[in-house]
This record gives structure tokens, sequence and C-alpha cells, in this order.
């Protein structure tokens, strides 16, 4: 997976440089993340913290910002997978975590749930940023990317704040169809 783009990618422009992704999503990994995300298994999160720093190597951040939940859903579920795992990468050296500035403002249906095309309606405009990021090197991570609507959005929020440069590392990608380069 690491160095391979993803067939979308290729023809879409995204307002992220480039996404890191450990793994394809599908079996077991596909179990691995629904034990952690449905079923709490909060250590998986170190697990997924240790299989993404053994793809960013010797990289290091300004921020490594968690995709974050809306309040009701973070209530809902407990914890925000997405920080767990940040929590991990930044015990590793690979920035400090930004927990309090990027934030959904308003519930979106699960991206899940919804047909491929749904996906950038239903997040456009459900993320806010309180502060400036300017110049700096940004690293969004979640647990798993399937279209990408999510994370463009926030990134489009973080660049519109001034970053510099927004990554995106995920434990896993689901891949429209295989083809890769």
């Amino acid at each position: 997976m690491p160095g391979q783009t993803c067939a979308d990618c290729r023809t879409r422009p995204r307002p992220f440089r480039r996404t890191l992704a450990t793994f394809c999503y599908q079996f077991p990994v596909d179990r691995i993340i629904h034990a952690l995300k449905y079923g709490h298994q909060l250590a998986v999160a170190a697990w997924a913290a240790q299989q993404l720093a053994n793809t960013l190597g010797a990289e290091h951040f300004s921020r490594l910002i968690p995709l974050p939940l809306h309040p009701a859903r973070l209530r809902e579920r407990g914890f925000n997978q997405a920080l767990e795992i940040a929590r991990h990468l930044e015990k590793m050296g690979f920035g400090p975590v930004d927990r309090d500035h990027l934030h959904r403002q308003r519930p979106t249906a699960p991206q899940a749930g919804l047909p491929f095309k749904a996906r950038a309606a239903n997040v456009r405009g459900a993320f806010v940023a309180d502060q400036r990021y300017d110049g700096e090197q940004l690293l969004l991570i979640d647990d798993v990317m399937t279209t990408g609507e999510t994370a463009s959005e926030c990134a489009r929020i973080l660049s519109l704040h001034g970053a510099a440069e927004v990554s995106v590392a995920v434990v896993a990608r689901a891949l429209k169809d295989e083809s890769v380069l």
C-alpha cells in the first residue's frame, strides 16, 4: 500500500498533499478497526499507531490533528478513535496532538451509510477551525479513508487557516478499484 496512488487521487486533485495508509481496508484489518471503533477495544489504538509509525518513518509534523467527532457522536461512542491513535503517535515523537482547534460543528450522517456521490455534500461545512496554522506542516489522523471526502473537507479548512501543508495518515484505505500505480 505505501507508495501507491489510487485511481481517484490520480484524477481528482485534493486539498491535502498525500495520504499515508498502511493497509488496504479489507480482512483482517477491517475487523481489527471495527474492534477499536465499535467494540471499545482501545488497546487496538496502540497497535494502529505502531503500524502508522512504521509507514511514517522518521517524519515529524508541527501538529497531529485527529479527525474530530461531533460532540453528540463522541458522547454516544465514548471516545474518538482518531484521537486515541494520535495520542500514541505523539508519544512516539511525531509531533504534538492538537485536539482543541478543529471542530465538527454540525452532526453528519455516517459516511459509511451514504452513496459515494453524497459524501462530499454530507461533510461540506461540517468543520471549523478556531485558530491559525500559518506555515505549519499538519498531519490529519483517522482510522479509515474511503472516498476521502471527510479528510478533504478538513484539509480545506486547515489550509484556509494557513496550513502550509496537510497530509493525511490512516490505518487503512478503502479503494474503489484495485488499480494503483
